[in-house]
């Protein structure tokens, strides 16, 4: 097996891999949209982090990353790479040979650029890439999800110990409330610095808080007891993987409810009031991403979504870091 640098010669080559490896992955995961067109590979071939593998003269695989960023998953002070879901694959044979050969060398360009967070989106029903991966000391991280706007069945129904369930109201807030929830995104940065996810990211201000909604173009939707909110939703047009820029899709970038509401099916109406209102405007898929280390997450989402990607991390020893500058 030949390992190269990859670049603006091996797109086409890479394109018919990523389509390959997609469809693939849409046979596990119907809800998937049909991609027509994907992303452009070209800044991938410019900024020379990326390695593609050949058996002969054929390309059996690919391995690029974006540039080098810090503060890699905005709670360390780590420099971090990253591998999208389509700036990576390989053919289906050999598949663990090939992604073992490319990480060798692309992880080693990494490194010498400064990066000692390496992740890589890899599909959800790719075994046999998350395993090599695993064998080179990755580990789950993140994981993106989907599913249809049919509306998801709550079973029984509620007994007399959840009459203030019940009595909840659900809305969507208007951009003047939003800051209300500022409290309880405050109590997801706290749920989320704790064990076992250990991610401590900085809380917003109220002034930051709202500079990021409005940014973002979210939207909340909340449910109340009366009057004050116990749980929420922020749905955005963008997300983590390309599936995010299709027609008709609108993803979850933040949920939390409150520690006493939780276990009586209240997140699941709110989330069916959310479902409601977008199909009701034309949406079909909604989509999420959360963290595999949370596991309040992990139990919720599953449960209701499609996981269609696993993005796996590893981080080096930075001491290894300096050897290569």
């Amino acid at each position: 097996m030949r390992i190269v640098d990859f670049t603006s010669e091996h797109i086409e080559a890479a394109v018919r891999i990523a389509r390959r490896n997609y469809e693939a992955e849409r046979n596990f995961v119907s809800m998937l949209p049909a991609v027509e067109e994907f992303p452009d590979l070209r800044p991938y071939a410019e900024n020379m982090l990326g390695v593609a593998a050949f058996e002969k003269d054929e390309m059996v695989g690919y391995l690029c990353a974006v540039p080098p960023f810090s503060h890699a998953f905005g709670s360390t002070d780590a420099v971090g790479v990253f591998s999208p879901m389509h700036a990576n694959g390989t053919v289906p044979e050999n598949r663990a040979k090939i992604y073992a050969r490319m990480y060798q060398a692309a992880g080693d360009k990494w490194a010498k650029a400064g990066a000692s967070s390496h992740a890589v989106c890899l599909y959800a029903h790719d075994r046999t890439g998350q395993e090599q991966f695993f064998r080179y000391g990755f580990g789950l991280r993140c994981i993106d999800a989907i599913r249809g706007m049919d509306e998801i069945e709550t079973g029984p129904g509620l007994d007399s110990g959840m009459s203030c369930i019940a009595a909840c109201e659900f809305a969507e807030l208007r951009p003047e409330e939003y800051i209300n929830v500022l409290p309880l995104d405050h109590m997801l940065d706290a749920h989320m610095a704790a064990s076992p996810a250990f991610i401590l990211r900085p809380s917003a201000t109220m002034a930051s808080f709202a500079d990021m909604a409005a940014c973002n173009n979210s939207r909340y939707f909340a449910a109340r007891n009366q009057g004050r909110i116990i749980a929420f939703i922020k749905v955005e047009r963008g997300g983590e993987t390309f599936i995010c820029e299709t027609p008709n899709y609108m993803h979850i970038t933040g949920t939390f409810c409150l520690s006493e509401y939780r276990g009586k099916k209240l997140a699941l109406q709110l989330l069916n009031f959310v479902i409601r209102t977008l199909k009701g405007e034309g949406y079909t898929r909604l989509g999420v991403d959360f963290e595999s280390i949370n596991p309040t997450a992990y139990g919720f989402w599953l449960k209701y979504f499609t996981a269609y990607t696993h993005s796996v991390t590893r981080r080096i020893d930075e001491h290894a870091i300096t050897k290569r500058q």
